[in-house]
């Protein structure tokens, strides 16, 4: 619009001097187009009449429907948010929060899923839009933000939660997180991922319940697989879900109690009893016992979490 009045300035007539420049071209655009219109600057011939009725006008239309239109929008987004929010609320309980949705964060989120978790009980928490939106896209509640901000964390309330999984990009924000979660719910399992090992006894005392060291990880499936291409394979089996072996936490069946882990259907890795992890050729668990949890090996085919089949056909 600066352009038509400057190329048809002498079309126009400044009050205050008579003539119309650049500067003025930009004033006159400004204000006609913000719909204020002074009237010192006016088209006096009949060609900038018609160019003001038949351009400046649908640009001056156009202006005031993106302005109304955005504002709209903007209230409207903000207004569903809030009733979003208010309704989850209301129905949230025992839930889950993943903390950053990149490659870990999204791989947590699957693997719980497939263990049985249902997406609405999942919630997330991130700061890029982006992962935001692709939260959204696979049907999870997710709330945009720095989970060091405690508002940000009682959005997704943090106090009912049962678990948190915290992901992020760094330590030092693991760190933080991990205070202000502990915090607002002291009795949530904190589970956190950190790439230096030096930052896990930290992340305890911040009071995570579990911490795993990314970067040591890898390195170490890196080295067996060096080792031996055969034991890297395996425990890249166990890592992948939906093939070949899978480990998997189920609880001890009726007929099994008395029994061995050897005696046991499943490869058993581990008994957990009374909160405490055995390996199975511990002596405390040669028996398995009621109540006992069982840290299994078994076919991908097989639901993981649940129980064997047949498991309905127990003793009485």
């Amino acid at each position: 619009m600066v352009l038509i009045v400057v190329v048809d300035r002498d079309g126009y007539k400044d009050n205050y001097d008579g003539d119309v420049g650049l500067i003025d071209a930009i004033y006159y655009a400004t204000v006609t187009l913000t719909t204020t219109g002074y009237g010192d600057i006016t088209p006096v011939t009949p060609s900038a009449r018609l160019v003001n009725a038949f351009i400046v006008t649908p640009l001056r239309i156009g202006f005031l429907v993106v302005l109304v239109g955005t504002t709209l929008e903007v209230l409207a987004n903000e207004g569903r948010r809030v009733m979003r929010d208010t309704r989850w609320r209301k129905r949230m309980k025992d839930h889950t929060i993943v903390i950053g949705y990149g490659t870990k964060g999204r791989s947590a989120v699957q693997t719980l899923i497939s263990n049985g978790v249902k997406r609405d009980s999942i919630v997330v928490i991130d700061p890029r839009a982006q992962a935001i939106g692709d939260a959204g896209n696979d049907q999870m509640a997710a709330f945009h933000g720095d989970a060091t901000n405690r508002n940000v964390l009682r959005r997704a309330e943090v106090m009912s939660a049962r678990e948190v999984i915290v992901t992020t990009d760094r330590d030092d924000a693991a760190v933080l997180v991990t205070l202000a979660v502990r915090q607002l719910n002291p009795t949530a399992h904190i589970v956190v991922a950190v790439r230096e090992e030096d930052n896990v006894p930290l992340l305890r005392q911040s009071g995570a319940d579990a911490v795993v060291t990314s970067s040591e990880a890898v390195g170490r499936l890196l080295g067996l697989s060096a080792v031996s291409p055969n034991l890297g394979e395996v425990m890249e089996d166990l890592l992948t879900y939906g093939e070949g072996l899978e480990v998997a936490e189920r609880p001890v069946l009726g007929r099994e109690v008395g029994k061995p882990p050897s005696a046991v259907p499943d490869r058993v890795v581990s008994v957990v009893r009374d909160g405490k992890v055995h390996r199975y050729y511990d002596s405390n668990v040669s028996v398995l016992a009621a109540g006992d949890k069982l840290i299994v090996v078994r076919p991908a085919k097989e639901t993981p979490w649940a129980e064997r089949p047949g498991a309905d056909e127990e003793d009485e």
